[in-house]
């Protein structure tokens, strides 16, 4: 398991029931994760100078009941590089701790390349990768289908006073296909594909059923050049292992990392996060 060892100003402080504790800068949230089966250890709920609590409804969905005048967003920082968080529907911050695990590996690979490198970051949420490879000497696409979610990357780019990404609300397929037919291409790609979910055009996505087809597609995109490939995923049977695959089927065997990511917690344990699955051509 790849573990994000190397941040300051978060951290999980404890989990159990359901729920995971943790800090994000000055405020402590309390946030359900399908991961934590076990029992906590004490009431999480009566943690003191807790924050904030995204509860569930018995109903389904649910939503924040906050405990201090908490600002509407804040910032963490993660090795001097600045995000934007923002309590938001559906439990979310705008931001994945564990993917420190990805933003170490990609700013190596992109600062030891010494040369030009294009990135295409698909299903992009809110920036943190492009964010990171931008800093690290990349030229940025940044795609999402949600226009929203562009406008809090836009943000954690101003955050870090980075202007050259190029910004795309489109579904991910669509504009694929549209880079195909113009011969653009990308020297690495990264994509974070949802379980579900609608593009622009109300196009369905079903990643179990349209993954594999789509992995396929980005290989028109890249160069002849390529530096890597990076799929991570939150969904439940995507394993590593099935990510492996995927990347040995699509782009050959070779250079395959394939790992479990995870979070450390003040408990002594992992809280497991996902999966991801780096293909990686001419490692040095």
């Amino acid at each position: 398991m790849k573990i994000a060892q190397d941040w300051t100003e978060y951290q999980v402080i404890a989990t159990g029931n359901g729920e995971k504790l943790e800090r994000w800068g000055a405020y402590t949230l309390l946030r359900p994760d399908p991961q934590v089966i076990w029992r906590a250890q004490t009431d999480l709920s009566k943690y003191r100078g807790l924050s904030g609590h995204y509860k569930r409804s018995s109903s389904g969905g649910g939503g924040w009941q906050f405990y201090q005048n908490l600002p509407q967003e804040w910032q963490v920082s993660w090795k001097g590089i600045k995000f934007s968080i923002k309590p938001m529907g559906f439990k979310h911050t705008g931001l994945f701790p564990e993917q420190a695990v990805n933003w170490a590996d990609m700013m190596k690979l992109i600062e030891s390349a010494k040369r030009p490198i294009k990135v295409l970051n698909l299903f992009a949420y809110t920036g943190a990768a492009s964010v990171v490879c931008s800093i690290a000497g990349a030229s940025v696409t940044h795609v999402d289908a949600s226009k929203g979610m562009v406008e809090r990357a836009r943000e954690n780019a101003t955050l870090n006073g980075i202007s050259n990404i190029r910004y795309i609300v489109d579904d991910c397929k669509k504009f694929l296909e549209r880079e195909i037919r113009r011969g653009n291409k990308y020297d690495a790609i990264i994509m974070d594909p949802p379980s579900y979910g609608r593009g622009t055009g109300g196009e369905m996505w079903r990643l179990e059923d349209n993954l594999y087809d789509f992995v396929l597609l980005t290989k028109k995109v890249l160069s002849d050049d390529p530096l890597f490939v990076l799929i991570s995923s939150y969904t439940t049977g995507l394993q590593a292992g099935v990510i492996k695959n995927l990347l040995t089927l699509c782009f050959g065997a070779g250079d395959i990392d394939a790992d479990e990511i995870g979070l450390p917690t003040d408990e002594g344990i992992v809280l497991p996060c996902g999966n991801r699955g780096i293909k990686i051509w001419n490692k040095r």
